[in-house]
């Protein structure tokens, strides 16, 4: 494929990334970055690495691959154009996921609707926007990392595939829940895969660890305090109680609830379980739809993690836009409302209904969702098959992965 046949696409999602960049990097003393980030970045590019080691929160390996960009801004500018120049990439990452999907779809009967709804999400999502404005870029980087192993697998470029499920974990560890669909993808060359991501991981991480076997570790994050984080908007919500005052950051947070200890304990080493028996599932009924596993296991991770926050539900938007673009002829109308769903539920819900409420709002829309996700994953062979037989089942035709 020449590039010229791809110009307008580049061009729209270049600008798209400008407008984001405009639109959400104009700051960052209010947000997580601030505390977490922005220490960090400073002891780098005042050339103290071992302070940046010991700075880095726990999604450091994160800030590890975005360094040079980091040395490189500072440069020339100071805080401000580090804080940019770190998150820039991320934005790259989804533009160009968005690319490649395009340049597969283009020629197949997907009208410009379709295509535009595609990129326009990928690039220029309101999801996105918080998470710029929360300071978390790196969500977007995750998701397009985590989708392109599964993609890369299916197509049979597992050395690709590999190091991309490790730069995604290295970036942050939500990341493993892409194990499983993976090499659920990459049939006979498994441990290959395995192997790079854990070797890839490895070097970003054995930095990490050094300063806490030295008994200097001193991350943000850890030194962060506050209460136990028990959101609305997951599925464990009506199991606090309202015994207790629960007190944030902005001072006491009424009509919250307090989480049981068990729960609090448990969450996130379940998220990651789950895509143990998930995966064996999905193999063992053949359904071999390792995308669409992928987007119920992030979807089940954003649903069951207490700390939720907004910016949890951007892989899952990327992997369910992805997974429904290639297999409908259709705009991605199911991304397109998780996205609007998203955006009510988080910001604009919070001001004008309880806790509880809130809480409601996302159950009705959560249960059904995994559940629709899971009847289609695992669904009995004959209706799978007839499922994909619709025009635009693209993952049903692409080629096998040799074994």
């Amino acid at each position: 494929m020449r590039l010229r046949n791809h110009a307008p696409v580049l061009v729209f999602a270049a600008a798209g990334v400008w407008a984001m960049s405009f639109v959400a990097l104009y700051g960052f003393g209010w947000n997580d970055y601030s505390s977490e980030a922005a220490p960090a970045y400073d002891a780098l590019t005042g050339g103290h690495l071992w302070r940046f080691l010991e700075l880095a929160p726990g999604y450091g390996g994160s800030l590890e691959m975005r360094a040079p960009f980091a040395l490189l801004a500072s440069l020339w500018g100071g805080e401000q154009a580090v804080y940019q120049a770190v998150s820039i990439p991320c934005l790259v990452a989804g533009a160009l996921l968005g690319v490649w999907l395009l340049a597969q779809l283009r020629g197949r009967g997907y009208s410009r609707l379709a295509l535009g709804t595609a990129l326009g999400l990928l690039v220029f999502n309101p999801v996105t926007i918080y998470a710029l404005q929360l300071g978390h870029p790196e969500e977007m980087l995750g998701a397009a990392l985590c989708v392109g192993a599964v993609l890369a697998a299916q197509r049979g470029h597992v050395s690709w595939a590999g190091v991309m499920l490790g730069l995604a974990i290295v970036n942050k560890q939500w990341a493993l829940v892409a194990v499983g669909p993976v090499l659920l993808a990459a049939p006979g060359h498994r441990v290959r895969v395995g192997a790079i991501a854990v070797a890839l991981s490895a070097c970003f991480y054995a930095p990490l660890l050094a300063p806490g076997l030295l008994d200097h570790y001193t991350s943000t994050a850890a030194s962060a305090g506050g209460g136990p984080i028990f959101q609305p908007w997951q599925l464990w919500w009506f199991l606090g109680n309202h015994g207790h005052v629960v007190i944030g950051t902005g001072g006491i947070k009424f009509g919250y609830r307090s989480p049981p200890p068990l729960i609090e304990s448990i969450d996130h080493p379940l998220i990651v379980a789950l895509g143990l028996p998930a995966t064996l599932l999905a193999a063992r009924r053949g359904s071999g739809d390792a995308l669409l596993l992928l987007t119920l296991l992030l979807a089940a991770r954003f649903a069951l993690d207490t700390w939720d926050q907004i910016y949890y539900c951007l892989p899952f938007i990327v992997s369910l836009l992805t997974w429904e673009t290639l297999r409908w002829r259709r705009p991605p109308v199911l991304a397109l409302a998780a996205s609007m769903l998203a955006w009510y539920t988080f910001e604009i819900a919070p001001g004008r209904v309880s806790p509880d409420a809130q809480a409601a709002v996302f159950l009705a829309a959560a249960l059904p969702a995994l559940v629709a996700l899971s009847v289609m994953l695992y669904a009995p062979p004959a209706l799978s098959r007839r499922r994909a037989g619709e025009p635009g089942a693209l993952l049903s035709r692409a080629p096998a992965v040799p074994s």
